[in-house]
């Protein structure tokens, strides 16, 4: 089905600086979930697999004609990876190639003297929190502090301009629009709600995620001024407008996102991790292989196939266009594969069939 897929070039590269976390996050899909490969792997990435992960992105951006690439510094925590090492990387990639960075970080580690490195730098920041410190000490532990620390550092005048936004997981247990006004206290560029990973084998906790989502959609859409970003709703938004997505698991848009271990391995979407153990493998090594070897790739082909990457029923539905069958990992059943829809197919669809309906009723009093 997807043999005759017109193959994109990777353009963002998450970069696993190190592959340990100094949280214990109960819902972490690396360390909680299917895959438990960290375990064998080097804590740091070592300054030899650093030059090779370079030169690897260098080359693909050359030989693709990209005029930059996005590179996302990730763990497990990727501070604890130390200034030191993080700047190796930036200044290696830099060196050959323009390039956008950002790091996804829990925010406990974040002070003025990483600031000052991170800004010098130009390394953006996201942040991971879940909401206020009920919602956070469900999953996160005794965090809330430390994280709120990390956030006024990062906020102050210095070192706002660094301040990408905040990831949160969904608990149904948590008030929904509490808990996006919470994070609005910060002031977010933009706030980016993840469902918990989950799939047709190992289900997510509960049911109503598509309630818990329409609740803050209602709130943010909404609001007399716009007052942050939030990713998921934009995305649906901008595709129901007839515009393409940005992001992997909303709408049809070719995948273009390629992952480095710590020790030098070139994986798939480490989100796969939390299907089955070896769902993100590719065999590839940046001391030895291209990122063009990976694009050729049955299971990379596949993330890049659009419509004809989708299941049967997927293709039938009147929204596939813009849920693009949910993310890859969620769709998955042990002995059966990706070959069917997101096992938030329901939550989805009800999401999609609110939002396209506030957009037409809007549309239809302007028109």
């Amino acid at each position: 089905m997807t043999s005759g897929v017109r193959v994109r070039p990777f353009r963002q590269f998450v970069v696993k600086v190190h592959s340990r976390c100094n949280l214990a996050c109960d819902y972490c899909y690396v360390y909680e979930m299917a895959d438990q490969r960290w375990r064998s792997r080097p804590r740091v990435m070592s300054p030899e697999v650093v030059e090779h992960t370079a030169a690897r992105i260098a080359e693909h951006a050359h030989a693709h004609g990209l005029a930059d690439v996005e590179v996302v510094l990730h763990g497990g925590e990727p501070l604890l990876a130390g200034p030191a090492v993080i700047e190796h990387l930036v200044t290696a990639v830099r060196s050959r190639v323009p390039a956008r960075f950002s790091a996804q970080t829990n925010g406990t580690l974040l002070d003025r003297r990483f600031l000052e490195v991170l800004l010098g730098l130009d390394v953006r920041v996201g942040v991971s929190l879940d909401g206020d410190a009920a919602a956070t000490a469900r999953h996160r532990g005794d965090s809330h502090t430390a994280v709120l620390e990390g956030l006024s550092a990062l906020r102050s005048p210095e070192f706002r301009p660094l301040f990408a936004g905040l990831l949160a997981v969904v608990d149904l247990r948590n008030d929904p629009v509490r808990t996006y006004e919470s994070l609005l206290a910060f002031e977010p560029p933009t706030v980016d709600f993840l469902l918990p990973h989950g799939n047709w084998s190992s289900p997510p906790p509960g049911f109503g995620y598509a309630d818990w989502l329409i609740a803050v959609f209602d709130r943010w859409y909404g609001a007399p001024v716009r007052e942050t970003g939030v990713r998921l709703f934009e995305e649906v938004v901008h595709v129901l407008l007839g515009g393409r997505s940005r992001v992997e698991g909303v709408g049809l848009s070719p995948a273009l996102q390629v992952v480095v271990e710590t020790d030098g391995m070139i994986e798939q979407s480490d989100i796969l991790a939390s299907a089955f153990e070896g769902a993100a493998v590719t065999g590839l090594h940046v001391a030895r292989d291209s990122f063009d070897a990976a694009l050729g790739l049955p299971d990379v082909r596949a993330r890049q196939a659009g419509l004809a990457g989708l299941s049967a029923s997927c293709r039938a539905c009147d929204v596939h266009a813009v849920c693009g069958g949910g993310l890859r990992a969620h769709r998955y059943r042990e002995g059966a594969g990706f070959d069917r829809p997101s096992v938030y197919c329901a939550d989805l669809y009800r999401l999609i069939r609110h939002v396209r309906g506030r957009l037409a009723r809007d549309l239809e009093r302007v028109s």
